[in-house]
Protein backbone atom coordinates (compact mmCIF):
# COMPACT_ATOMS: atom_id res chain seq x y z
CA UNK A 1 0.00 0.00 0.00
CA UNK A 2 1.55 3.40 -1.01
CA UNK A 3 1.82 6.25 1.55
CA UNK A 4 3.22 9.09 2.16
CA UNK A 5 3.48 11.75 5.06
CA UNK A 6 2.45 15.47 5.05
CA UNK A 7 4.19 17.16 8.21
CA UNK A 8 7.76 16.35 9.06
CA UNK A 9 8.16 17.54 12.53
CA UNK A 10 7.97 16.44 16.58
CA UNK A 11 5.18 13.70 15.94
CA UNK A 12 6.52 12.72 12.72
CA UNK A 13 8.58 9.87 13.37
CA UNK A 14 6.39 7.93 15.01
CA UNK A 15 4.38 7.95 12.07
CA UNK A 16 7.16 6.98 9.79
CA UNK A 17 8.02 4.05 12.28
CA UNK A 18 4.81 2.67 12.60
CA UNK A 19 4.20 3.00 8.50
CA UNK A 20 8.10 0.58 8.49
CA UNK A 21 6.75 -1.61 11.04
CA UNK A 22 3.31 -2.01 8.78
CA UNK A 23 5.91 -2.25 6.37
CA UNK A 24 3.92 0.01 3.75
CA UNK A 25 5.57 1.21 0.40
CA UNK A 26 6.61 5.10 1.88
CA UNK A 27 7.29 6.76 -1.37
CA UNK A 28 6.90 10.13 -0.44
CA UNK A 29 7.39 13.20 2.31
CA UNK A 30 6.30 16.31 2.44
CA UNK A 31 7.63 19.06 4.29
CA UNK A 32 7.75 23.35 3.89
CA UNK A 33 11.27 23.06 5.50
CA UNK A 34 13.54 20.52 3.13
CA UNK A 35 15.64 19.88 6.33
CA UNK A 36 12.97 18.61 8.68
CA UNK A 37 12.42 15.69 5.78
CA UNK A 38 16.67 15.02 5.84
CA UNK A 39 16.40 14.86 9.82
CA UNK A 40 13.58 12.80 9.66
CA UNK A 41 14.79 10.20 6.57
CA UNK A 42 17.90 10.19 8.61
CA UNK A 43 16.51 9.43 12.41
CA UNK A 44 15.08 6.05 9.79
CA UNK A 45 18.48 5.80 8.38
CA UNK A 46 16.34 6.31 5.11
CA UNK A 47 18.72 9.13 4.29
CA UNK A 48 20.18 7.17 1.00
CA UNK A 49 16.52 5.74 -0.05
CA UNK A 50 15.93 6.68 -3.73
CA UNK A 51 12.32 5.50 -3.71
CA UNK A 52 11.01 7.87 -1.00
CA UNK A 53 10.72 11.57 -3.00
CA UNK A 54 10.53 14.50 -1.00
CA UNK A 55 7.98 17.20 -1.33
CA UNK A 56 7.52 21.11 0.30
CA UNK A 57 3.72 21.17 -1.79
CA UNK A 58 1.35 18.28 -0.58
CA UNK A 59 -0.86 18.67 -3.89
CA UNK A 60 2.36 18.28 -6.10
CA UNK A 61 2.92 14.89 -4.08
CA UNK A 62 -0.39 13.56 -3.84
CA UNK A 63 -0.74 14.81 -8.09
CA UNK A 64 2.97 12.97 -8.75
CA UNK A 65 2.72 9.69 -6.36
CA UNK A 66 -0.50 8.58 -5.59
CA UNK A 67 -0.10 7.71 -2.40
CA UNK A 68 -3.80 5.29 -0.76
CA UNK A 69 -2.70 6.35 2.54
CA UNK A 70 -1.61 9.62 3.36
CA UNK A 71 -0.84 10.76 7.76
CA UNK A 72 -1.02 14.46 8.36
CA UNK A 73 1.18 15.56 11.14
CA UNK A 74 0.93 19.25 10.57
CA UNK A 75 0.40 22.26 12.63
CA UNK A 76 -3.24 21.51 14.26
CA UNK A 77 -4.81 24.56 12.28
CA UNK A 78 -4.21 23.02 8.67
CA UNK A 79 -5.25 19.61 9.44
CA UNK A 80 -8.60 19.83 8.05
CA UNK A 81 -8.02 21.91 5.17
CA UNK A 82 -5.33 19.09 4.05
CA UNK A 83 -7.51 16.18 4.80
CA UNK A 84 -10.93 17.45 2.65
CA UNK A 85 -8.22 18.29 -0.12
CA UNK A 86 -6.78 14.16 0.34
CA UNK A 87 -10.64 12.98 0.75
CA UNK A 88 -11.09 14.79 -2.87
CA UNK A 89 -8.72 13.24 -4.48
CA UNK A 90 -9.81 9.84 -3.08
CA UNK A 91 -7.11 9.37 -0.60
CA UNK A 92 -7.42 7.84 2.61
CA UNK A 93 -6.53 9.92 5.70
CA UNK A 94 -5.43 9.56 9.01
CA UNK A 95 -5.34 12.33 10.84
CA UNK A 96 -3.12 13.68 13.86
CA UNK A 97 -4.75 15.46 16.79
CA UNK A 98 -7.16 17.15 16.65
CA UNK A 99 -8.37 16.62 13.36
CA UNK A 100 -9.46 20.21 13.20
CA UNK A 101 -9.99 23.34 14.96
CA UNK A 102 -13.90 23.76 14.63
CA UNK A 103 -16.83 21.34 14.45
CA UNK A 104 -17.65 23.06 11.06
CA UNK A 105 -14.59 22.08 9.15
CA UNK A 106 -15.18 18.19 11.40
CA UNK A 107 -18.53 17.71 10.45
CA UNK A 108 -17.37 18.56 6.67
CA UNK A 109 -14.69 15.67 6.87
CA UNK A 110 -17.00 13.49 7.84
CA UNK A 111 -19.60 14.63 5.66
CA UNK A 112 -17.13 14.24 2.49
CA UNK A 113 -15.54 11.26 3.62
CA UNK A 114 -18.20 9.36 3.57
CA UNK A 115 -19.73 10.58 0.29
CA UNK A 116 -16.14 9.87 -1.16
CA UNK A 117 -16.07 6.28 0.23
CA UNK A 118 -12.74 7.38 1.67
CA UNK A 119 -11.22 5.94 4.89
CA UNK A 120 -10.66 8.63 7.88
CA UNK A 121 -8.91 7.84 11.05
CA UNK A 122 -8.29 10.00 14.07
CA UNK A 123 -5.01 9.74 15.57
CA UNK A 124 -6.06 8.55 19.10
CA UNK A 125 -3.74 5.93 19.44
CA UNK A 126 -4.04 5.74 23.24
CA UNK A 127 -6.91 4.11 22.73
CA UNK A 128 -4.37 1.07 21.68
CA UNK A 129 -3.07 0.99 24.49
CA UNK A 130 -2.88 -2.32 26.41
CA UNK A 131 -4.39 -1.24 29.53
CA UNK A 132 -6.56 0.92 27.37
CA UNK A 133 -7.85 -2.20 25.66
CA UNK A 134 -8.25 -3.81 29.04
CA UNK A 135 -10.29 -1.00 30.32
CA UNK A 136 -12.63 -1.18 27.34
CA UNK A 137 -13.24 -4.92 27.29
CA UNK A 138 -14.75 -4.33 30.54
CA UNK A 139 -16.99 -1.24 29.69
CA UNK A 140 -18.53 -3.82 27.14
CA UNK A 141 -18.97 -6.73 29.31
CA UNK A 142 -20.79 -4.25 31.66
CA UNK A 143 -18.18 -5.54 34.58
CA UNK A 144 -18.49 -2.33 36.05
CA UNK A 145 -22.49 -2.49 36.04
CA UNK A 146 -24.60 1.00 36.71
CA UNK A 147 -21.34 3.84 36.01
CA UNK A 148 -20.99 6.44 38.95
CA UNK A 149 -17.97 8.79 37.46
CA UNK A 150 -14.73 9.07 35.44
CA UNK A 151 -11.97 11.22 35.92
CA UNK A 152 -8.90 12.19 33.36
CA UNK A 153 -5.61 13.99 34.63
CA UNK A 154 -3.02 15.14 32.52
CA UNK A 155 -0.50 16.40 34.30
CA UNK A 156 2.37 17.31 32.41
CA UNK A 157 5.10 20.18 31.82
CA UNK A 158 5.84 22.16 28.88
CA UNK A 159 8.01 25.45 28.97
CA UNK A 160 9.46 27.79 26.34
CA UNK A 161 11.92 25.18 24.57
CA UNK A 162 8.87 23.03 23.59
CA UNK A 163 7.31 26.18 22.44
CA UNK A 164 10.75 27.72 20.64
CA UNK A 165 9.83 24.46 18.19
CA UNK A 166 7.67 26.18 16.15
CA UNK A 167 5.81 29.23 15.93
CA UNK A 168 2.70 27.84 15.82
CA UNK A 169 2.28 26.32 19.22
CA UNK A 170 0.40 28.11 21.99
CA UNK A 171 -1.44 29.92 19.11
CA UNK A 172 -5.58 30.28 18.76
CA UNK A 173 -5.51 29.88 15.23
CA UNK A 174 -2.76 27.12 14.84
CA UNK A 175 -2.59 25.10 18.05
CA UNK A 176 -4.94 25.96 21.13
CA UNK A 177 -3.73 25.28 24.57
CA UNK A 178 -3.22 22.81 26.70
CA UNK A 179 -6.45 20.59 26.58
CA UNK A 180 -6.38 21.13 23.04
CA UNK A 181 -2.78 19.91 22.19
CA UNK A 182 -1.81 17.88 25.44
CA UNK A 183 -5.25 16.59 26.85
CA UNK A 184 -6.98 15.51 23.67
CA UNK A 185 -6.07 12.42 24.34
CA UNK A 186 -7.21 11.59 27.52
CA UNK A 187 -10.23 13.57 26.66
CA UNK A 188 -11.42 11.15 23.81
CA UNK A 189 -10.49 8.19 26.23
CA UNK A 190 -12.68 9.81 28.87
CA UNK A 191 -15.48 10.28 26.72
CA UNK A 192 -15.50 6.99 24.99
CA UNK A 193 -15.53 4.94 28.18
CA UNK A 194 -17.88 6.91 29.82
CA UNK A 195 -20.45 6.14 27.02
CA UNK A 196 -19.96 9.08 24.37
CA UNK A 197 -23.66 11.02 24.80
CA UNK A 198 -22.64 14.29 26.84
CA UNK A 199 -26.07 16.30 27.78
CA UNK A 200 -23.33 19.50 29.21
CA UNK A 201 -20.23 21.06 30.28
CA UNK A 202 -18.80 23.35 32.61
CA UNK A 203 -15.44 24.27 32.37
CA UNK A 204 -12.87 26.99 33.15
CA UNK A 205 -9.21 27.83 31.67
CA UNK A 206 -6.46 29.99 32.64
CA UNK A 207 -3.17 31.01 31.57
CA UNK A 208 -1.22 30.64 34.71
CA UNK A 209 2.93 30.94 33.89
CA UNK A 210 3.07 30.77 29.68
CA UNK A 211 1.96 34.85 28.72
CA UNK A 212 3.97 34.21 26.02
CA UNK A 213 1.01 31.92 24.61
CA UNK A 214 -2.29 33.09 23.45
CA UNK A 215 -4.21 29.93 24.77
CA UNK A 216 -4.45 27.97 28.36
CA UNK A 217 -2.16 26.25 29.92
CA UNK A 218 -4.46 25.07 32.76
CA UNK A 219 -7.91 23.71 32.17
CA UNK A 220 -10.80 21.94 34.34
CA UNK A 221 -14.11 20.74 33.65
CA UNK A 222 -17.19 19.17 34.84
CA UNK A 223 -18.88 16.34 32.26
CA UNK A 224 -22.76 15.82 33.14
CA UNK A 225 -23.09 12.15 30.75
CA UNK A 226 -26.54 11.57 29.21
CA UNK A 227 -26.37 8.00 30.93
CA UNK A 228 -26.31 10.02 34.27
CA UNK A 229 -22.52 9.59 35.40
CA UNK A 230 -20.42 12.69 35.92
CA UNK A 231 -17.00 13.38 34.58
CA UNK A 232 -14.00 15.54 35.43
CA UNK A 233 -10.94 16.87 33.25
CA UNK A 234 -7.90 18.33 34.44
CA UNK A 235 -5.03 18.79 31.50
CA UNK A 236 -2.11 21.20 32.59
CA UNK A 237 1.20 22.12 30.72
CA UNK A 238 2.20 23.42 34.47
CA UNK A 239 3.81 20.80 36.80
CA UNK A 240 6.92 21.32 37.93
CA UNK A 241 9.97 20.51 36.67
CA UNK A 242 8.57 17.78 34.25
CA UNK A 243 5.51 15.58 33.02
CA UNK A 244 4.10 13.49 36.12
CA UNK A 245 1.06 11.55 35.00
CA UNK A 246 -1.84 10.83 32.26
CA UNK A 247 -4.47 9.26 34.45
CA UNK A 248 -8.20 7.74 33.87
CA UNK A 249 -10.22 6.84 36.75
CA UNK A 250 -13.35 5.06 35.73
CA UNK A 251 -15.96 4.47 39.13
CA UNK A 252 -19.10 1.71 38.52
CA UNK A 253 -20.97 0.15 41.68
CA UNK A 254 -18.88 -3.18 40.77
CA UNK A 255 -15.89 -1.99 39.36
CA UNK A 256 -13.04 0.49 40.19
CA UNK A 257 -9.74 1.26 37.53
CA UNK A 258 -7.36 3.14 37.56
CA UNK A 259 -4.91 3.58 34.07
CA UNK A 260 -1.66 5.52 34.80
CA UNK A 261 1.66 6.16 33.85
CA UNK A 262 2.87 8.85 32.10
CA UNK A 263 0.25 8.10 28.56
CA UNK A 264 -2.90 6.19 30.35
CA UNK A 265 -0.22 3.15 29.89
CA UNK A 266 -0.15 1.32 32.89
CA UNK A 267 -3.07 -0.71 35.31
CA UNK A 268 -2.48 0.90 38.89
CA UNK A 269 -6.25 -0.12 40.02
CA UNK A 270 -8.34 -3.06 38.90
CA UNK A 271 -11.21 -4.13 41.23
CA UNK A 272 -14.10 -6.02 40.25
CA UNK A 273 -16.90 -7.54 42.05
CA UNK A 274 -16.91 -10.85 39.96
CA UNK A 275 -13.15 -11.25 39.93
CA UNK A 276 -11.82 -14.01 37.72
CA UNK A 277 -8.52 -15.53 37.26
CA UNK A 278 -7.42 -13.47 34.36
CA UNK A 279 -8.52 -10.49 36.05
CA UNK A 280 -4.62 -11.36 37.99
CA UNK A 281 -2.48 -10.66 35.43
CA UNK A 282 -4.20 -6.94 34.86
CA UNK A 283 -3.53 -6.27 38.47
CA UNK A 284 -0.30 -4.13 38.22
CA UNK A 285 -0.24 -4.22 34.06
CA UNK A 286 3.20 -1.75 32.45
CA UNK A 287 3.23 -1.04 28.90
CA UNK A 288 7.12 0.10 28.81
CA UNK A 289 7.05 3.21 26.16
CA UNK A 290 9.57 5.26 25.20
CA UNK A 291 7.94 8.69 25.10
CA UNK A 292 4.42 9.86 26.15
CA UNK A 293 2.71 9.25 22.72
CA UNK A 294 3.04 5.58 23.51
CA UNK A 295 2.90 2.65 21.21
CA UNK A 296 -0.29 2.94 19.79
CA UNK A 297 0.68 4.55 16.26
CA UNK A 298 1.81 0.86 14.84
CA UNK A 299 -1.80 -0.45 15.79
CA UNK A 300 -3.41 2.59 14.57
CA UNK A 301 -1.63 2.11 11.26
CA UNK A 302 -2.40 -1.63 10.86
CA UNK A 303 -5.94 -1.18 11.51
CA UNK A 304 -6.45 1.71 8.97
CA UNK A 305 -4.63 -0.27 6.62
CA UNK A 306 -7.35 -3.45 7.38
CA UNK A 307 -10.25 -0.94 6.96
CA UNK A 308 -9.07 0.28 3.71
CA UNK A 309 -8.70 -3.31 2.47
CA UNK A 310 -11.58 -4.58 3.90
CA UNK A 311 -14.16 -1.59 3.33
CA UNK A 312 -15.42 -0.47 7.34
CA UNK A 313 -14.81 1.81 9.35
CA UNK A 314 -11.66 2.23 11.46
CA UNK A 315 -11.37 1.43 14.67
CA UNK A 316 -10.68 5.36 15.11
CA UNK A 317 -12.77 6.63 13.08
CA UNK A 318 -13.37 10.54 12.38
CA UNK A 319 -16.41 10.74 14.56
CA UNK A 320 -14.52 9.34 17.30
CA UNK A 321 -12.31 12.75 15.92
CA UNK A 322 -14.82 14.95 15.89
CA UNK A 323 -16.47 14.34 19.90
CA UNK A 324 -12.88 14.88 21.35
CA UNK A 325 -12.84 18.11 19.90
CA UNK A 326 -16.14 18.87 20.34
CA UNK A 327 -15.71 18.28 24.68
CA UNK A 328 -12.27 20.95 24.00
CA UNK A 329 -13.88 23.54 22.14
CA UNK A 330 -17.36 23.20 24.57
CA UNK A 331 -14.68 24.14 27.59
CA UNK A 332 -13.37 26.61 25.66
CA UNK A 333 -17.04 28.52 24.94
CA UNK A 334 -17.68 27.40 28.61
CA UNK A 335 -15.00 29.93 29.36
CA UNK A 336 -15.43 32.27 26.81
CA UNK A 337 -19.21 32.81 28.39
CA UNK A 338 -19.12 31.82 31.83
CA UNK A 339 -22.20 29.58 30.93
CA UNK A 340 -23.39 25.75 30.82
CA UNK A 341 -22.73 24.78 27.41
CA UNK A 342 -25.82 22.10 26.10
CA UNK A 343 -24.74 19.34 23.50
CA UNK A 344 -24.63 19.24 20.94
CA UNK A 345 -22.47 21.56 20.81
CA UNK A 346 -23.10 24.59 17.88
CA UNK A 347 -19.99 25.38 15.73
CA UNK A 348 -17.58 27.09 17.70
CA UNK A 349 -14.31 27.51 16.62
CA UNK A 350 -10.78 27.79 18.54
CA UNK A 351 -10.32 31.04 16.62
CA UNK A 352 -13.27 32.49 18.57
CA UNK A 353 -10.88 31.88 21.93
CA UNK A 354 -8.54 35.17 20.55
CA UNK A 355 -8.15 37.73 23.17
CA UNK A 356 -9.48 35.22 25.78
CA UNK A 357 -6.11 35.79 28.00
Amino acid sequence: MKYALIGCGRIATNHMKAAINNELEIVAICDIVPGKMKTLLAKHNLETCKSIKQYTDYKEMIAAEKPELVSIATESGIHAEIALYCIDQGVNVIIEKPMAMSIADADEIIRRSEEKGVKVSACHQNRFNVAVQELRKAIEAGRFGKLSHGSIHVRWNRGPQYYEQASWRGTWAQDGGALMNQCIHGIDLLRWMMGDEIEEIYGATRQQFHDYLEAEDVGMAVVKFKNGAIGTIEGTTNVYPKNLEETLYIFGEKGTVKIGGTSTNNIDVWDFADETGDDVKNKGLEEATSNVYGNGHTSLFADVMDAIQNDRRPYVDALAGRNALEVVLAIYNSQKSGQVVKFPLADFSSINMEGEF
